[in-house]
């Protein structure tokens, strides 16, 4: 081979023109600290512990992968494992990528996504919720609302002008039978003539500004075998084992900046609906109202209230959160935090959404109180 023939095949080898940009992105958060809960149990004990599953963020590493198809479309996929770091064992049921595990194609129109990823309950509640998936939050009252996510799904979003609408269509939630979030049970897929056995679909519409923004979403899982709905509240879980039971979630929030602080509010009205002739279904409202405010480019303080009422279940809780968070550095931060939590006299909902094993006497008021740090990569 001559000089000019190895410099013109190096050249076609090289050239942008022949091969699409593509990258891979590898990062992380690991989240941990040391919990303190009070009425821990039954017999009104405290428990000193490091919390399993969440601190201000829940643990977890994943790679996000781009390819340039040119004309606008890109090829992107994410594969994300969350993790306990008290133990370092995988989270969601011991998937290796239980948090998501999805390959789409991106347009001018928006995102096709296809495989196990969020639902638009999880990205609507981003903005609005102030606090997020913290351990003190809404999850201490609805777990599945940080998450919500669907195996066999197919996804939609795209954003034009402000506005953003989004929709997923599952087969079937959870295909490898290990529950998608607690509280659920499990609900391995759809089965022949069962065309809505473990079905779960979701839609949301939202609109966001640099000063304000509102949104809307519904969310609506199927039932099958072995499937259940939980309110988290002591309650026994509620069967939903024939197709045409609902697990529905309707929700609406809004959030705006004023002064510097960013102050979010919103309602989520779940209904449980079940097969005539088994066991009756249940409805809660849960009402919540946050703040965050940078006190320094360094220190950020926030907090939120949370109401929710379960008439059906005689099952109501409130509870209040106040966080500091102090940043190191672009990437890591010290966190201090602390919660109380007030239940109705059969009501058994926990203040902690830090692992299980904090459930308290009926009726028991809980204090929470967690030092932390966290690391992003």
């Amino acid at each position: 081979m001559t000089t000019k023939h190895f410099l013109m095949g190096a050249l076609v080898l090289t050239s942008p023109a022949v091969f699409a940009q593509s990258s891979v992105t590898l990062y992380g958060i690991v989240d941990t600290g040391v919990e303190y809960v009070s009425h821990a149990n039954a017999n009104g004990d405290h428990v000193v512990r490091m919390p399993g599953i969440t601190g201000e963020l829940p643990s977890r590493w994943g790679l996000r992968g781009s390819e340039d198809l040119g004309g606008g479309y890109a090829a992107q996929f994410v594969l994300e494992s969350g993790f306990n770091v008290r133990g370092g064992d995988p989270g969601q049921g011991g998937r290796l990528f239980g948090r998501q595990a999805w390959v789409g194609l991106n347009s001018p129109y928006g995102t096709l996504m296809l495989g196990r990823q969020y639902s638009m309950t999880y990205l609507i509640d981003n903005d609005a919720d102030i606090l997020g998936p913290n351990i003190y939050g809404i999850a201490s009252l609805d777990a599945y609302v940080p998450n919500a996510r669907s195996d066999n799904a197919i996804g939609y979003k795209g954003t034009w002008k402000g506005f953003t609408l989004g929709a997923t269509y599952s087969f079937g939630r959870d295909s490898a039978g290990t529950g998608n979030s607690p509280g659920q049970g499990t609900c391995a897929g759809s089965a022949p003539g069962q065309f809505t056995q473990c079905r779960q679909m979701s839609a949301m519409l939202r609109y966001d500004s640099n000063l304000f923004g509102l949104a809307g979403a519904y969310d609506e899982q199927r039932g099958g075998p072995n499937a259940a709905a939980s309110f988290f509240n002591g309650s026994a879980p509620i069967p939903i084992t024939n197709p045409g039971d609902k697990d529905v979630r309707l929700q609406a929030n809004g959030w705006i900046k004023v002064q510097g602080a960013k102050i979010g509010a919103g309602w989520i009205g779940r209904n449980v609906v079940t097969h005539p002739g088994t066991v009756p279904g249940a409805h809660s409202n849960l009402f919540y109202l946050g703040a965050s405010y940078p006190v320094t480019p360094s220190f950020i303080l926030d907090g939120e209230v949370f109401r929710i009422v379960n008439a059906a279940q005689d099952a109501r809780a409130s509870m209040g959160v106040v966080r500091g968070t102090y940043l190191l550095s672009a990437r890591t931060a010290v966190y201090l935090q602390t919660a109380y939590l007030t239940n109705s006299s059969r009501a058994r909902y926990s203040v902690s959404a830090g692992g299980g094993g904090t459930t308290p006497p009926a009726g028991q008021g809980q204090l929470g109180l967690m030092a932390g740090i966290r690391q992003s990569f």
